[in-house]
């Protein structure tokens, strides 16, 4: 039965709020991600596809409020929503780097469309008794529903159903309802502020929030303490809730600047608790609540408390925010998260000073006294840490433990583990396996559980100093179809190299034995019966023409970089002696395709199977013998 009675009318705005925000937390921020991950979209086509959603969203935010088009608000919601919908549909099914922009572009031109139009005429589904609270109890169900374990851990392919499923509610809850005009206390805009002041308040919250968020999804200690496990999550969803109503009474005694000021110092706390991993759980309280106090405000400010007097005028105030505030400052926070890793304490410094200002101007007007003694106070308290001198330093460290802090602190743990299980095809792939009581006395421990890149537990026996540096800028471009992102931004600051140390310092005893061991490996009689030159050219094309072909992208790039230049296949000079006999030539070749060659640059490709080496050694073989016959002679003779 379609809901149209007047108090069904009154509340599909407590829904309609809520289904936004679990449509662009757990779709937007989460599956769609995760699905560009699966299919293998990372790097340089990575920010490309998230550049096309954010270019949607600020696009029709500015729009939706000037376009005459379509006039009706309904039509418009129901519009935005389908799009939405749509977009979340199109990533069940395999996506290109192409077909991932333009569904990310209607993902955000569908949520700057359901946003303005949906806070500009919200009165029209939340009726005019308690329109304030409906707004923080939809944003507060919003939020408890994004933490709901089986939806929060749900596959991208769940989560991105579900977001379907949301979008369809949503338009039909959008038909129906009258516009009625809303008296709220006066209290809740006892001074209305400027709009360039609260536009600048919401961009610096919506920065600390998604650099919060950032950092502790890419921490593993962090996320542990937040994000993991059932009781965490349902505790983030009741904080939430409960910020979110709390958010709404302080609206109306205090107004929105009491919001906006209280917002920022939890969420400032927050960050600063995350630069100790010690004060997670702090943190993990701190910051649900800081974000669902904004939260509110930030769809109660331009559809309830604005001083416009028309809709016109509040679409157009909802899209600068949204714009400005909602994309902008989302993207400057992640990219604060990604580039250094945590909020800088002389940032919230600065955006304290913005926000804060105006309380710091109203408490020296109206409390004078009281102002001057907390300042000496201050000055007091600060004039005694001086005098205790500066604290002692720390002992030096070396490169190697820089680089392991900087392993955790990027979360590396989260896609490699560090331990080779013996007895089992690892051995063959990653080296000797190391017994777990040398593992596990760590500090901490990083064994890990999951392999979406390989093991690196002897890593530094199989990649070179100057390999593993490529690769962290480009990936993909190293690395075949690698969906590792790329780390190059860590060598602005040394971070990179203590990186690159830690990774070479990771080796056992057991090597050299395991390095002879590998001389003696041959593909199997069945993999060398099924190999195609075929597949063997495609493989080639994937992982070894970017450093063997003349104009390969990493080869052109760090040419100036290679103490030896890597041979092109097509005419050599080749680094190795090899047989004129093509069956032991193509041994030769599947032994170093699979394993690389020690003390080189020359990587292996330990993950390729048995089927695919063969294949990549059969074109090698027939490709060097036909195409270049005095390459094979200096081959011979071990010339470089």
């Amino acid at each position: 039965m379609r809901p149209n009675s007047t108090s069904a009318t009154e509340w599909r705005g407590v829904f309609l709020v809520a289904f936004t925000y679990v449509y662009f937390l757990i779709f937007a921020q989460f599956a769609f991600l995760s699905r560009l991950a699966q299919q293998g979209i990372g790097g340089a086509h990575l920010k490309a596809v998230m550049g096309a959603m954010a270019a949607g969203g600020v696009l029709l935010s500015l729009l939706a409020p000037r376009v005459r088009w379509c006039a009706s608000p309904v039509t418009r919601l129901r519009a935005g929503f389908a799009v939405c919908g749509l977009a979340a549909l199109a990533t069940l099914a395999p996506l290109g780097t192409a077909t991932a922009m333009a569904v990310a572009l209607a993902v955000g031109a569908g949520l700057g469309l359901v946003t303005v139009t949906l806070v500009t005429h919200l009165r029209r589904w939340t009726g005019e008794h308690g329109a304030l609270w409906k707004v923080g109890l939809g944003t507060g169900t919003g939020y408890l529903l994004c933490n709901v374990p089986q939806l929060f851990a749900a596959s991208p392919q769940a989560q991105a159903a579900s977001a379907v499923l949301v979008c369809g509610a949503a338009i039909w809850l959008a038909g129906g309802g009258q516009l009625r005009p809303i008296s709220l206390p006066s209290a809740a805009t006892p001074r209305p502020l400027a709009f360039p002041f609260v536009v600048a308040c919401f961009a610096g919250l919506v920065w600390l929030d998604s650099a919060a968020f950032f950092i502790i999804q890419h921490t593993p200690q962090l996320k542990a303490g937040t994000w993991q496990g059932t009781a965490h999550l349902w505790a983030n969803g009741v904080l939430h809730f409960v910020a979110a109503l709390a958010s709404v009474w302080l609206l109306r005694r205090r107004g929105l600047y009491a919001v906006l000021a209280a917002a920022f110092l939890v969420l400032a706390g927050a960050c600063l608790l995350l630069l100790d991993p010690a004060h997670t759980l702090q943190a993990s309280v701190l910051y649900p609540v800081g974000v669902s106090l904004y939260s509110v405000a930030l769809v109660a400010y331009p559809s309830l408390l604005s001083p416009a007097a028309t809709a016109e005028a509040r679409g157009r105030q909802a899209g600068w925010i949204y714009a400005i505030a909602g994309w902008g400052g989302s993207a400057l926070g992640i990219g604060m998260g990604q580039n250094l890793g945590h909020v800088p304490p002389a940032f919230l410094a600065g955006a304290g000073a913005v926000v804060l200002l105006p309380g710091a101007i109203f408490v020296i007007q109206q409390r004078t006294r009281e102002a001057l003694a907390t300042l000496a106070i201050l000055g007091l308290a600060y004039g005694v840490y001086r005098l205790q001198g500066p604290p002692r330093s720390a002992a030096p460290q070396t490169a190697v433990e820089r680089g392991r802090q900087v392993y955790i602190a990027e979360g590396c743990i989260s896609c490699h583990s560090q331990y080779v299980r013996p007895n089992t095809d690892d051995v063959l792939m990653w080296g000797p396996a190391e017994s777990v009581d040398a593992v596990r006395h760590e500090q901490p421990p990083l064994i890990g559980n999951r392999r979406q890149g390989p093991d690196l537990a002897e890593v530094g026996a199989r990649r070179s100093a100057f390999w593993l540096k490529m690769h962290f800028f480009n990936p993909a471009q190293v690395s075949g179809a690698s969906i590792m992102p790329p780390y190059g931004f860590l060598f602005q600051d040394g971070r990179g190299q203590d990186l690159v140390a830690y990774l070479e310092s990771l080796r056992g005893p057991g090597v050299p034995a395991h390095l002879a061991a590998e001389t003696q490996w041959s593909p199997s009689p069945q993999a060398e019966g099924e190999a195609s030159v075929g597949q063997g050219h495609v493989l080639c094309t994937r992982y070894c023409a970017t450093c063997h072909d003349a104009d390969g992208a990493t080869r052109v790039r760090w040419k100036a970089s290679f103490a030896h230049q890597p041979p092109d296949l097509r005419s050599g000079p080749f680094r190795l002696p090899l047989s004129v006999d093509l069956e032991q030539r193509q041994l030769r070749l599947a032994q170093v395709a699979k394993f690389g060659i020690p003390g080189t640059d020359m990587p292996g490709h330990e993950y390729l199977s048995d089927r695919e080496i063969a294949s990549l050694s059969l074109w090698l073989a027939q490709n060097i013998a036909q195409s270049a016959p005095s390459g094979v002679k200096r081959m011979q003779t071990g010339d470089k």
